[in-house]
């Protein structure tokens, strides 16, 4: 496996292997320093560049981690799809679609289509037609739109798969089995999950290089040391009175509070709302058209806070959020990065805060000691 090897001095990005026009794009976004998954992935995808396994969580930096090396292997003068890379939600193959733009700002220029569910299929279709390089899709449109013919796949030479488990988890494992199917020419497969479970290990044995490289980022490396991490101790009864107090006291600062269900994230936004505070709520029953609106509104900044569930919220990337509250722990431990994640991207400070009830103390003791953490008490 591969490890990180602790260095006083910090590694940029040119010592990785990235070229100057790529790195003049991150340069632009704030992103100045590798994270350990970057300064893992990067110098293998560049040197060799085959098959790569790698376990990391969200919020680790995992997309510049694929997406650099990727963008140099593309061919710009060459007119067809040379990459795909396959995300479990519409949310988060935008989000990498973006980020691929974003990079290229100061390169030559390198089209990424994103294809997934709740847009028209046809205008996907005709945008197809249009030179494309990479492809970022979710897997049951990308399989639509192969029945479709739509996509040629005969210059693919790089598939990536971002947050492999998630894919599983959500039933996509028989469309995963064809895009594999459907891109037999390739050179390379990069996979990325957050855990390795039997199913992972199943595919990755039918459809990997046997001498695949393999890199994991130690627990104890994946959280953002930007975070300060701060708990407060209230009953079940005073959350909601806390939470309000909490987000008066921001001004205009923005942030996300995480629920454990749905109907817990339902009420705590009726009784915000009541409260004459502008909140969204993101989850799981709200169609593809609901949930697009939620989204547009918190990102136009016409609502102030977002709550969400855990599997809403997957794949959402807002900046330049302050903090992220969490009304309660989340039932898995890796929950808690996801979550915490959601803050202090490209290199700005944010603020990790979870309710517990008195009982639950133990908990984050558990949680510094597994993810090497130092939390602070709030009154």
């Amino acid at each position: 496996m591969g490890r990180l090897q602790t260095n006083t001095m910090s590694t940029t990005f040119t010592q990785l292997g990235i070229p100057d026009d790529l790195n003049q794009g991150i340069e632009a976004l704030g992103i100045l320093e590798p994270t350990p998954v970057q300064e893992q992935a990067i110098p293998f995808l560049m040197q060799d560049g085959g098959d790569l396994i790698a376990q990391a969580q969200t919020g680790t930096g995992k997309t510049a981690a694929f997406g650099l090396p990727l963008l140099t292997k593309i061919d710009p003068t060459f007119k067809e799809i040379q990459a795909v890379i396959i995300a479990p939600t519409r949310e988060l193959a935008q989000q990498i679609g973006k980020q691929l733009f974003r990079y290229t700002k100061f390169s030559a220029k390198i089209f990424t289509e994103v294809l997934a569910g709740g847009d028209k299929i046809d205008l996907q279709v005709k945008k197809l037609q249009r030179p494309t390089h990479i492809v970022v899709a979710t897997p049951g449109r990308f399989i639509d739109l192969l029945k479709l013919k739509a996509i040629r796949l005969q210059s693919v030479r790089h598939l990536v798969l971002d947050e492999a488990d998630e894919m599983l988890s959500m039933g996509f494992q028989k469309e995963l089995e064809e895009i594999f199917k459907q891109t037999q020419d390739r050179k390379s497969t990069w996979l990325f999950s957050a855990t390795f479970q039997q199913r992972i290990k199943s595919m990755v044995e039918q459809h990997m290089s046997a001498k695949a490289h393999m890199i994991k980022v130690d627990k104890k490396h994946v959280v953002n040391r930007n975070i300060d991490h701060q708990f407060a101790i209230c009953s079940r009864e005073d959350k909601t009175d806390f939470i309000f107090k909490y987000l008066k006291a921001q001004g205009d600062e923005r942030g996300l509070i995480f629920c454990r269900t749905r109907a817990g994230a339902v009420s705590l936004g009726a009784d915000l709302t009541k409260l004459g505070l502008a909140v969204g709520v993101l989850q799981g029953d709200l169609s593809q058209k609901d949930r697009d609106k939620v989204m547009r509104a918190f990102k136009k900044e016409r609502t102030q806070f977002l709550l969400a569930t855990d599997v809403a919220a997957r794949g959402i990337d807002v900046e330049g959020l302050s903090f992220v509250i969490q009304h309660q722990l989340p039932d898995a431990m890796q929950y808690y990065t996801h979550r915490s994640g959601r803050t202090a991207r490209a290199g700005k400070k944010g603020v990790s805060i979870t309710l517990i009830e008195p009982k639950e103390r133990r908990k984050i003791t558990q949680l510094e000691k597994e993810l090497g953490l130092n939390f602070s008490m709030v009154e």
